[in-house]
């Protein structure tokens, strides 16, 4: 057998379910590799080894009983996986990647991990984030920058950083994110994995208050489209056809597949030929006038090229976009920090951008967040109409090449953390850098759709070298399965 961290994460799953692989081997083994790995990477933030070890011997003897049994297994028995350290897991304290927060264990799991552990994962720990999720890059004032495995001196893009950096690095098989503007398909991007944003209401996300246009929805990180879709088919509520938890589907356009099919074995069968609209059109043109990389716009080439080679039919697509969206977006995404419970005198400890933004929606009125919100309802109507010219739309995952650390914050000595004094304190530049990195990510989180980053192109040339760079495709509601066909026919 390969090296465990060199399986897929389907074959890890196969190796655990036929008993040829213990859930302690495997954990033992993904904590020897973050042991070696994370001081230099900074993927994870807290590291719970001694819970893990504890979790698999008992899982390990669930698979001895219920062997002896006949018993069914949990689909992803003994998987080792980490959660972002913006959810809650019992017994570990959820930072937020903010160092104005008190710092408490949870008292219970939130709705992502609760649903995964009872799929069978176990957890290994947490992973870096930006300050309360609120950046393309997991940078904060807490803990060492979560760094790009391919390039250590370049970030490994955010919210989801840690976790894509894990994952790309080895130190896990897959990895579940949470994407509210991009939080998902840009760290995915940037580490060179498929990255998949669900639609809206498809995955239990649980109550957020603070997202009142509810943008955020979890979705798997990982290394193929049949890795992504092993894990999305644990995070579906309903019954998978082994009887296990996970798995219901809704039927996607142009022959996505039956509704009774898992995630997983869509992956195996071919899309039908579809009408893919081409599109460089962003909703934060207007506001933050850009010009993409060459790179961005030769993995746009790239992708297309792919895509006509498997058969679809690619078209230019113009997409009108209104010009109010970057005021609505904004409000709407940083509201919940406006109403996040910090004591005044730890505010002072919230990197220059949170407290900026903070301010910001404290000083906004109920009736301004509630005109911002009725914008973004039309502005999804508008925009599915367009977009409903096509199958699906490719667009660029990012406009530029994974940014250096440090690069958005200013920070002086490349580090991104402690002292604050290193961070330059533009809390304006920073977002504008960050919409600019990547002006495709949040409108599809307005939408409600699903999309999917594909890492199609690297800046060396050949699989592995230089820096990655991908395509998104956007889908129509409930096309996930379509999109990870697409993905997977692709060679990913």
């Amino acid at each position: 057998m390969a090296e465990i961290h060199e399986l897929s994460a389907v074959e890890l799953r196969d190796a655990l379910r036929s008993g040829e692989l213990s859930a302690r081997a495997a954990t033992d083994h993904f904590l020897d590799r973050i042991e070696a790995q994370n001081p230099h990477l900074g993927a994870f933030l807290t590291v719970t080894a001694e819970q893990a070890q504890k979790d698999a011997t008992a899982a390990d003897r669930r698979y001895v009983l219920r062997s002896r049994r006949c018993g069914a297994l949990p689909p992803l028995h003994g998987m080792p996986v980490a959660f972002k350290d913006l959810t809650d897991v019992a017994g570990v304290v959820t930072t937020h990647g903010s160092a104005a927060l008190e710092r408490k264990p949870a008292l219970a799991d939130g709705a992502l991990p609760a649903a995964l552990k009872a799929a069978g994962v176990l957890s290994l720990g947490k992973t870096q984030v930006p300050e309360f999720g609120l950046t393309a890059y997991s940078e904060n004032l807490i803990a060492p920058p979560s760094r790009n495995p391919h390039a250590l001196s370049r970030s490994s893009g955010g919210s989801s950083g840690g976790s894509a950096a894990a994952v790309a690095a080895g130190l896990l098989p897959f990895a579940p994110g949470s994407d509210g503007g991009g939080s998902v398909r840009i760290p995915a991007a940037a580490c060179g994995l498929v990255g998949l944003k669900p639609g809206r209401g498809l995955v239990p996300a649980g109550e957020s208050s603070g997202d009142p246009a509810q943008l955020v929805v979890a979705g798997p990180l990982a290394r193929s489209a049949a890795d992504a879709a092993l894990l999305l088919d644990a995070l579906v509520p309903g019954p998978d056809p082994h009887g296990a938890a996970g798995g219901r589907r809704a039927d996607g356009p142009a022959g996505a597949g039956r509704a009774d099919a898992s995630y997983l074995e869509l992956t195996a069968r071919e899309p039908g030929r579809l009408r893919i609209g081409v599109s460089l059109d962003s909703p934060w043109q207007a506001k933050f006038p850009f010009i993409p990389d060459r790179e961005a716009l030769d993995a746009l080439t790239d992708g297309a090229s792919r895509l006509e080679a498997a058969g679809h039919e690619t078209s230019e697509a113009a997409i009108r976009y209104d010009n109010r969206y970057p005021e609505a977006f904004t409000a709407a995404w940083t509201a919940g920090i406006g109403s996040a419970r910090i004591s005044p005198q730890r505010e002072a400890l919230l990197t220059p951008l949170t407290r900026t933004f903070r301010r910001r929606a404290q000083q906004r009125s109920a009736a301004k967040l509630n005109e911002s919100l009725g914008f973004l309802r039309q502005f999804q109507q508008d925009t599915i109409a367009q977009y409903n010219h096509w199958d699906l739309i490719v667009t660029p995952a990012l406009a530029q090449t994974p940014r250096p650390v440090g690069w958005f914050t200013g920070a002086t000595h490349g580090g991104g953390y402690w002292p604050a004094a290193e961070w330059a304190g533009d809390a304006d530049g920073d977002y504008r850098k960050q919409c600019e990195y990547a002006p495709w990510s949040s409108m599809v989180n307005v939408c409600g759709l699903p999309a999917i980053s594909i890492p199609v192109h690297w800046t060396g040339g050949a699989p592995g070298s230089g820096l990655p760079m991908g395509i998104q495709l956007i889908g129509p509601m409930g096309s996930e399965g379509l999109l990870l066909q697409v993905a997977a026919q692709l060679g990913f």
